[in-house]
């Protein structure tokens, strides 16, 4: 031990960077990106206060749902209809928020997650239908039912208070969109790194075989990560009434793909066993960036899908390599 440490201590800068770009290629990739679009969009605004605080609005929605996919894909388990239960809870909030106040509004929310997840779970963990095709399912559920119970009508949200705190105020100079994406991040950080729940996340996800025979309740754990994936969606749909003050079954469509590309840049493994809250929010910020930069950039929408999925799939390739099991 005394001579790897004495190795260690003689390491140079430059060595222990290629020994620890791929797991640290994130973090370099969002540097680079921020500041070749810095540099090239200094004189359109790229910097100034607002554009930077727009990114940070247009991506914490997408940021919130990574924090609890990563704890999915950490599982060995993938969630596609994050993104249609984003839009039910926004119009279920709205709906009862109209009918009841803001504590009806936010109970309503959290049930629809709560509600979506335990279904999600049940199929999953006791009938054994793998999650991909039981959220993909839900999705369209999820989505229907929205549309249903709306009209297929913007339901407004009539509650001032309500908009103030979900994602349409300000803390002093920050937007309490970017308070709930910290929030969120931080709990997210410490449950999958410093509890026993994170600890059996990454391995049941790692060897589900293995990690039964240890004495952990898989079939538990799954479904506690499924529920927590939808609550987290819901919360997310709460933000989107909050922020355009109102729901809608279109909120958070499509979200998902952006949601799973911001997590797996991260650095998580689609795989299971592996997986960073910290990475998957710098990823959904990374997204936002590109995102934002190549709108400034004034390119047209067709070039923004080419250029931003190759820069996705380069950046994915480099922090995935090697992490596929044998």
């Amino acid at each position: 031990m005394s001579e790897t440490m004495a190795v260690a201590g003689r390491e140079t800068p430059w060595g222990y960077f290629k020994r620890t770009w791929r797991q640290n290629i994130i973090y370099i990739g969002f540097v680079v990106v921020f500041l070749f679009f810095a540099l090239t969009l200094h004189d359109k605004g790229f910097l100034t206060p607002n554009n930077i605080l727009n990114i940070a609005r247009q991506t914490a929605m997408i940021a919130v749902m990574a924090v609890a996919m990563t704890l999915v894909l950490s599982s060995g388990e993938i969630d596609l209809s994050v993104g249609a239960v984003a839009g039910l809870a926004s119009v279920t909030t709205a709906m009862a928020v109209a009918w009841g106040g803001l504590p009806a509004g936010i109970a309503a929310g959290i049930m629809t997650g709560v509600t979506v997840g335990l279904i999600n779970g049940f199929l999953s963990t006791r009938l054994m239908i793998p999650t991909f095709l039981t959220t993909l399912a839900m999705m369209g559920i999820a989505k229907g039912t929205a549309m249903w119970i709306s009209g297929t009508a913007a339901i407004p949200v009539l509650d001032r208070t309500y908009p103030a705190i979900f994602g349409g105020g300000n803390i002093g100079p920050v937007p309490t969109l970017l308070v709930w994406m910290l929030v969120i991040g931080v709990i997210g950080h410490v449950v999958l790194r410093r509890t026993k729940f994170g600890r059996q996340v990454l391995a049941v996800g790692g060897n589900v075989v293995a990690a039964r025979y240890s004495g952990i309740n898989t079939g538990q754990i799954k479904l506690w990560v499924i529920v927590i994936s939808a609550v987290t969606a819901s919360i997310a749909g709460m933000l989107y009434a909050g922020r355009l003050q109102t729901g809608r079954f279109q909120l958070g469509e499509g979200d998902e793909l952006s949601v799973i590309a911001a997590v797996v840049l991260g650095g998580t493994s689609l795989f299971g066993g592996k997986g960073t809250v910290i990475g998957s929010i710098i990823g959904a910020l990374m997204i936002g960036v590109i995102n934002n930069g190549l709108i400034l950039m004034g390119l047209e929408y067709s070039q923004q899908l080419i250029a931003r999925g190759g820069i996705i799939i380069l950046a994915v390739a480099l922090s995935q390599a090697g992490t596929r099991p044998a």
